[in-house]
């Protein structure tokens, strides 16, 4: 039987007082996170399942941007994005600018499984999410009040300056299953004060969320804008590809040589013999991990 792995990530960015004194919360979260997915893997069950379900608990985790606790855009609403990526067969779902939607992550999923499209968004994304019988929850259950803190704190300049990078945050997932099938997700409640409609990375393939199981599966976090214009998890596939690069060293070559840009990139990624690259060039980033020999640790910075 072939080897299973996970890792988890719960964003990148500045090494903050409300991190540190969080510390503990963040730990818990993404140590359950990485046991759920780990436990359906361990089960026989596949990658597409464990990621989605890893994703799920740091949704449903308050201390997350992601699900309830999602950041607020500048006119103080809840818009999300999420996707999921199976590295079998190359299909995949996504969803931009979704509300009321308990969990992101089973609205991609449910449109990579049960439609011939990539992403929805918007209110047919509601509405797909509607029939298909998933749970929905009321705004006031996705605002938090650090949230609503982090909202309130650059009110008072986003009408001079809203096009300015605020707070963000980001969850994700990447799982071998023991097929040998490697799958990634990926979900944000996107960067506090943003312009309503603004579209990060998460759900966009290839930037945020890639998996093909020729070479790995990826997730990642930090400056959207850097992510897409980098098309960074792509990239890193295509560095193991053409160049032979091992998974470390392409996520390296990848994320690091992008330092001279102004902004925060992370990943996460895993292959089919089950070993685990992480890079990054923020301050810290959140990630946990039970990699192909069992070996588990947790992170931050």
């Amino acid at each position: 039987m072939n080897k299973i792995a996970i890792a988890v990530h719960g964003g990148a960015g500045a090494y903050s007082a409300y991190v540190r004194d969080n510390r503990k919360k963040y730990e818990e979260g993404l140590s359950e996170a990485a046991s759920e997915g780990h436990a359906i893997l361990k089960a026989g069950g596949n990658a597409v399942d464990a990621v989605a379900a890893a994703v799920v608990v740091l949704e449903d985790n308050p201390i997350f941007n992601a699900g309830k606790g999602s950041a607020l855009t500048i006119a103080g609403a809840v818009e999300m994005d999420a996707a999921i990526m199976d590295g079998k067969t190359r299909k995949a779902g996504a969803v931009a600018l979704a509300k009321n939607v308990k969990n992101p992550v089973e609205l991609a999923k449910m449109i990579m499984l049960r439609t011939n499209h990539v992403m929805l968004s918007g209110p047919e994304a509601l509405n797909f999410a509607r029939q298909t019988g998933l749970a929905l929850e009321d705004d006031d259950y996705f605002k938090t009040a650090h949230q609503w803190e982090e909202f309130m704190a650059c009110k008072s300049d986003m009408e001079n300056s809203h096009m300015e990078k605020r707070k963000k945050g980001t969850v994700g997932a990447v799982a071998l299953d023991h097929a040998g099938n490697v799958a990634a997700a990926t979900s944000t409640g996107g960067t506090s004060g943003c312009l309503p409609g603004r579209v990060g990375d998460s759900c966009i393939i290839g930037a945020g969320c890639f998996a093909d199981n020729d070479t790995c599966a990826v997730s990642g976090t930090g400056d959207g804008e850097l992510l897409i214009t980098g098309v960074i998890s792509h990239a890193i596939s295509m560095m193991v590809k053409y160049k032979s690069a091992s998974l470390q060293e392409a996520c390296d070559r990848v994320v690091l040589d992008r330092r001279n840009m102004k902004g925060d990139v992370g990943v996460i990624s895993v292959n089919r013999k089950g070993e685990i690259g992480i890079s990054f060039t923020s301050e810290r980033m959140h990630r946990a991990w039970i990699d192909g020999s069992g070996g588990a640790g947790f992170r931050i910075n």
